[in-house]
């Protein structure tokens, strides 16, 4: 059964859903999302921390992991992930803490100097890709231009359970794909609608 308030997944996933219905452009943001995501993680490494840990990997290499903002976001990322759905979040939350992990090891074999060419590279490639994705075959305004806080929070959590949907046909609950699309479907003819009356 769905749950209601800040965890409302069917209202969440509808509103992301109804940005994109597109193959192609979800493809794209399949593509895209999680890479901007570990390269936030890969210029957070190098915010002021409280503690670090150092880590021996692969016999000779080794990760310094930073409990700073990176380590913050990637918990709270993590926990909102599991209540949103258990089984799908609690796999999010894993892959949240491996970028946490990948980001740390490549910010400590990069260093600052490098790291930040690294992530303005990797986010304007992957920013530009999904805008691509929105006006080229959506058609359509990125969510964030409504929603910023849905729009960044959600984005890594939906790439993943539309590929868990796609590729395995996983639903938080029996029913959940048919009511989710019900709601994108509306969201979407409402949306079409008013481009209609604005345009007349």
């Amino acid at each position: 059964m769905g749950k209601t308030g800040l965890f409302d997944l069917e209202k969440h996933f509808a509103f992301y859903g109804a940005y994109h219905s597109n193959p192609i452009n979800i493809a794209i943001h399949m593509i895209f999302v999680w890479p901007i995501f570990f390269t936030a993680l890969l210029i957070l490494y190098f915010t002021p921390s409280i503690f670090n840990v150092e880590l021996s990997l692969f016999g000779s290499s080794h990760v310094v992991l930073a409990f700073n903002v990176g380590f913050l976001l990637t918990l709270i990322y993590s926990l909102f992930y599991f209540f949103l759905d258990a089984k799908a979040g609690s796999l999010a939350a894993l892959l949240c803490f491996i970028c946490w992990v990948g980001s740390s090891f490549l910010g400590c074999r990069l260093g600052f100097s490098l790291a930040w060419k690294v992530v303005l590279v990797a986010q304007i490639v992957c920013w530009t890709g999904q805008f691509i994705g929105h006006g080229v075959f959506e058609k359509r305004a990125p969510a964030l231009l409504d929603n910023l806080a849905q729009a960044f929070i959600m984005a890594p959590f939906f790439v993943l359970l539309e590929a868990l949907q796609s590729f395995f046909d996983y639903e938080p609950y029996p029913g959940f794909h048919a009511i989710v699309q019900a709601k994108v479907d509306a969201e979407i003819t409402d949306w079409k609608d008013k481009k209609q009356r604005l345009v007349s």
